[in-house]
């Protein structure tokens, strides 16, 4: 039942319709929640950036049945050279059908996650930024830029590194401020391609972040690090001043696609959740995007907190369940911030970060520093703290091949899944809640498990009384 109507015009107003908010909303409309999402910007960006999804990334779209749109609009390429561009080939066997990187256009991503969303019944608005709201006990009263305010249940931002919400919620976002910034942009290049790569070898033994790649028809993406912080968009000749100081010539760069800038800052924010405001993505955490897991983390912030929320929303939400999207996804920004830190520490020309630098690269010819490293970028190393139990309960279940399908393929609903080898259990009173799924040949080395719809393993054994539970626990009192 779609609850639209009940305790104001929205169950939630999204700010912000980013790769996070439209993930958001789709998560929310696969549970009838009703949502508004408010994005400023009256046209999606004009400018074309690539970005790169990894390996967890493409899970959940696996498990919400989009990869394969987003396969046919993106370059997959291996998965290795991420960990502060220390080129060592990928690891092997890293159990997961998508090991690999997609490289795909942001604005692409941010179409098809709309138009999914759409699709599910959100209501997208342009040109209607939140400036201001107000909480009470039962819900959020949000202002306009034009003025009009709108009412709802909850309201998340998704508005990135200057939220709004955030300054407005009064959250804290400690952290160190840039320091020095980078360049990047596609732009037209004149110089032959021999030279190019002949100088960015050179240049690149001094500066490992500095990059010019061939996009074809004379278009490469370049980017370069620079000393400082400036503001505001970068202009072609930033660009030429930077190549000049940096190769000593300007490789004749002309006629750019896109330019932007990025600092090297690092802060995250105190709270994921105050009342009826929660935050996610970059509205709750930046960081340099060395590795690029900066669009990942806020798309897998969207994927934990979706089905909490919509919990929350429906009215079968255990006690604490809201309040696990910060205790689980804070600690995971946290790892990020760490190892993107030190991944920046190791790019340094410094004498001491090179020299360290130097034994990591030869720390990483061993297999399992190299699969640790990657595992950690791509986020499948993270495992929630569900209490005592196997090392699987809590880390993310691989897709795996079952009689009706593949598994991800069962999750498409976004609801959980009790997939049972022996047949004896059941899901009872949760079957609104929870599919059952009953495969005596799952590939799997335990007898039974229960995967919120997250993908994340809730529960691991044979007894009805044990899984009652835990069902309990993530999914509430059973109906009826």
């Amino acid at each position: 039942m779609d609850t639209s109507s009940l305790h104001g015009e929205y169950d939630v107003i999204v700010a912000g319709c980013g790769p996070v908010g439209a993930m958001l909303a789709a998560e929310l409309r696969l549970h009838d929640v009703g949502v508004l999402v408010l994005e400023k910007e009256t046209e999606p960006a004009s400018f074309v950036r690539v970005v790169g999804l990894h390996i967890r990334s493409l899970e959940l779209m696996a498990m919400r049945g989009l990869l394969d749109r987003l396969l046919e609009n993106g370059r997959r390429r291996p998965v290795a050279g991420f960990f502060a561009a220390i080129n060592k080939p990928a690891p092997n066997n890293l159990e997961s059908a998508q090991a690999y990187l997609l490289g795909i256009p942001q604005p692409v991503v941010v179409r098809l996650l709309e138009e999914h969303a759409i699709g599910l019944g959100a209501e997208v608005r342009r040109g209607a930024a939140v400036v201001d709201f107000a909480q009470d006990d039962d819900g959020v009263t949000v202002e306009l830029s034009d003025g009009e305010e709108v009412r709802c249940r909850y309201l998340v931002g998704c508005d990135g590194s200057r939220s709004t919400v955030r300054k407005v919620l009064g959250v804290g976002f400690p952290g160190v401020p840039s320091r020095n910034e980078t360049l990047m942009g596609e732009l037209e290049v004149g110089a032959p391609q021999d030279e190019i790569v002949t100088k960015v070898a050179e240049i690149q033994e001094n500066h490992k972040t500095f990059s010019m790649r061939p996009f074809g028809d004379g278009v490469y993406r370049v980017v370069i690090p620079v000393a400082g912080v400036s503001s505001g968009c970068p202009t072609l000749e930033d660009f030429q001043e930077a190549l000049r100081a940096i190769a000593g010539t300007d490789f004749g760069v002309h006629s750019p696609r896109w330019l932007s800038r990025f600092g090297d800052a690092t802060r995250l924010a105190e709270r994921y959740r105050v009342g009826r405001v929660i935050l996610a993505g970059d509205a709750a955490h930046i960081h340099p995007p060395t590795g690029g897991q900066g669009l990942n983390l806020g798309i897998q912030d969207a994927f934990n907190l979706g089905w909490k929320l919509a919990a929350q929303l429906c009215g079968w939400a255990p006690e604490p369940l809201l309040d696990t999207y910060h205790a689980e996804r804070h600690p995971v920004a946290e790892n990020v911030l760490d190892n993107t830190r030190a991944q920046m520490e190791l790019l340094s020309t410094e004498p001491g970060p090179k020299a360290v630098r130097r034994l990591l690269t030869e720390l990483m010819d061993f297999d399992e520093v190299n699969r640790y490293l990657i595992k950690k970028i791509t986020a499948i190393d993270i495992r929630y703290e569900f209490g005592e139990g196997p090392d699987l309960l809590g880390r993310r279940q691989r897709d795996i091949e079952l009689e009706q399908g593949s598994l991800y393929d069962q999750l498409h609903r976004g609801r959980g899944l009790l997939l049972d080898r022996t047949g004896q259990l059941t899901v009872g009173g949760w079957s609104e809640r929870v599919d059952y799924l009953a495969d005596p040949t799952a590939a799997l080395d335990v007898p039974c498990l229960l995967l919120r719809p997250d993908g994340h393993v809730a529960w691991i054994g044979d007894d009805q009384h044990d899984l009652d539970n835990h069902l309990t626990r993530w999914f509430g009192r059973p109906a009826g």
